[in-house]
């Protein structure tokens, strides 16, 4: 075992160290290559709901101290369930009992990026190369060299998971260009605020949608958590969206955060009801951010011919737009998925990434068209294959 070839991990994303934690389990070496210099580099996101097939997948890669750990990172919400209201009115629209979302036990689960991400790497840190932006991969007799975006390489390896998002040179490289990423137009912002500025809305998750603006609807979806919420030192975050053209960015710069996304989400929300303006109002201004909503050929994961040493996870494979909270919950699949065929190989085996790839076509093009399917409601996007621009 100690002269086998480390599988090569692409991005450190939650998708790429939940599949190192389960190489870490089998004692399969590994490496992973991050283009940011540390996981604080850049903003974590939004939080993130939990399925219970996402929990599963989870659960069967984390020894039990560390999905323990995991486990008490995340918030369990019951109350009323899921809510709907008018934004502008405040009247209630919609209402599902907390059983419509939940995952386990009767209770909606979700946890923030940034911790997943945190317990994810736990064990993991030595076996991360920082700023090494991966940009391709070479095949050699036996293995595979990643390609980094000063021209060096990495050291041979058995396989290379391309796990670094929607921008994945290595999908690009491994599909020949069949794997694509469509901007759908619309936009959002993410931002958060005082748990006291959550007060008016009380435990559960709620989404507030606006739909008198003559440019488009927007809308914003909250998680508030009961273990949390009278504790005036935890913050809440919310996240917002936007039919195509409604929010914009100054100059389309989408890397822009701080006051410059928060004040444009107070102009959008000024007419919003009182009940709901604290959000707002009382909101941290330096982690507003822009994002970007995307989505893969909706009408499922492409086939390309199979490279028995490379294959990707993740958004690299399949991004979604946020709309039903399936994203995140699909790419850990990937990453248990390939991660047990690993293990059960004993490492690289011929046949390993043929069969994750079938069998991770299947669930992904399903949840990409489900993702897809809600966003046209929501959101009001169209993807036109022939016409729609890709990231």
């Amino acid at each position: 075992m100690a002269t086998q070839k480390p599988v090569l991990i692409s991005g450190a994303g939650i998708a790429s160290l939940l599949l190192a934690q389960a190489l870490r389990g089998a004692n399969i070496p590994f490496r992973i290559f991050e283009r940011d210099a540390s996981f604080v580099f850049r903003a974590q996101g939004y939080r993130l709901r939990l399925s219970a097939e996402g929990l599963d997948a989870i659960e069967s890669v984390l020894d039990p101290p560390l999905f323990e750990k995991f486990w008490s990172k995340c918030g369990k919400t019951g109350g009323a369930g899921f809510s709907a209201f008018n934004a502008v009115t405040g009247e209630q629209t919609e209402h599902l009992v907390p059983e419509g979302l939940a995952s386990r036990g009767g209770k909606i689960v979700g946890i923030a990026r940034g911790d997943m991400r945190q317990v994810f790497a736990e064990g993991c840190e030595d076996n991360i190369e920082w700023s090494k932006n991966v940009t391709g991969y070479e095949l050699t007799g036996d293995g595979v060299r990643a390609i980094f975006s000063d021209g060096t390489k990495s050291e041979e390896g058995s396989l290379l998971v391309g796990g670094e998002g929607i921008y994945s040179k290595v999908a690009r490289q491994l599909s020949g260009g069949k794997l694509k990423v469509y901007d759908t137009g619309a936009r959002g912002i993410h931002g958060q605020a005082p748990s006291t500025a959550f007060k008016g809305l009380g435990e559960g998750v709620f989404r507030l949608r606006d739909d008198t603006r003559p440019d488009g609807a927007i809308f914003i979806i909250t998680n508030i958590r009961p273990g949390d919420k009278d504790d005036p030192n935890v913050e809440f975050g919310w996240t917002m969206g936007g039919q195509p053209g409604v929010i914009r960015a100054p100059n389309d710069d989408y890397s822009i955060v701080g006051k410059e996304a928060a004040k444009i989400a107070k102009d959008l929300t000024k007419n919003w009801h009182p009940r709901f303006k604290p959000l707002f109002d009382q909101m941290d201004e330096a982690n507003a951010a822009f994002w970007k909503i995307t989505c893969s050929t909706p009408s499922g994961v492409p086939e390309w011919p199979n490279e028995p040493r490379v294959t990707v996870i993740g958004d690299a494979v399949h991004s979604m737009t946020p709309a039903g909270g399936i994203g995140a919950n699909t790419a850990v699949r990937d990453s248990a998925l390939l991660g047990r065929l690993l293990r059960e190989a004993g490492g690289y085996a011929p046949g390993v990434t043929a069969e994750y790839e079938k069998e991770m076509r299947v669930y992904g093009s399903e949840a990409v068209h489900q993702s897809y399917s809600t966003a046209v409601g929501q959101f009001g996007v169209k993807i036109d294959e022939a016409t729609s621009e890709t990231v």
